[in-house]
């Protein structure tokens, strides 16, 4: 789970530059299919955008620091 408190954190701290991201990669796809899945490619944005907003939310007070805490990470007590 420490892997899903990271990605948490992550998005409590850049939330928004994640959603400028998702808006940058949905213009680029956009020019790219010259509007043809424009109705797709904003449907997904937003989806994508919700599920950012609620995985930030989820780890509101999640205490992450980015660090490592050392639980399993396969060091032994020294046995």
């Amino acid at each position: 789970m420490g892997f899903m408190n990271k990605v948490k954190g992550l998005l409590n701290q850049h939330g928004d530059r994640v959603q400028q991201g998702l808006d940058k990669a949905a213009q680029v796809a956009d020019s790219k299919t010259k509007g043809k899945y424009t109705g797709q490619i904003r449907s997904g944005t937003q989806k994508a955008k919700e599920a950012a907003d609620r995985l930030a939310d989820d780890g509101k007070g999640t205490k992450d620091d980015g660090k490592d805490d050392g639980k399993g990470s396969g060091q032994g007590s020294g046995s």
